[in-house]
């Protein structure tokens, strides 16, 4: 709740790999809790060589081959740097971006939402 008052934006608590379900757990400030498909992460890759260095509006790029995080790291107090089992490591998951991504229905009724408004 001091996160929405303050304006800042929320940040996770917790990030954890489920191998088994092959996705990646973020829990965050806010209580919000949500389970992020690795094929949706890599997709979503937001580094300059998969969306391009002045890409407006950023876009899904299927990611083929199964791939996994092979590592997990975080970067400053704004972002984790996934290093995937294809061999890709440059892109940089802002906290922002992740939440602005999140798969679960209710960021995708409110993504819906703005689209529509």
């Amino acid at each position: 709740m001091l996160a929405a008052m303050s304006g800042a934006e929320p940040t996770p608590t917790e990030i954890r790999r489920l191998p088994e379900s092959r996705r990646l757990r973020v829990v965050w400030d806010d209580g919000h809790d949500v389970e992020y498909d690795y094929r949706l992460l890599r997709g979503y890759c937001p580094c300059a060589s998969c969306q391009g260095h002045a890409a407006v509006a950023i876009r899904f790029h299927e990611p083929g081959d199964r791939v996994d995080p092979v590592s997990i790291q975080p970067v400053g107090n704004y972002g984790i740097s996934i290093h995937w089992s294809d061999g890709h490591a440059t892109g940089i998951y802002r906290f922002d971006f992740l939440r602005e991504i999140c798969p679960c229905p209710e960021c995708a009724a409110a993504r819906d939402g703005e689209e529509d408004g």
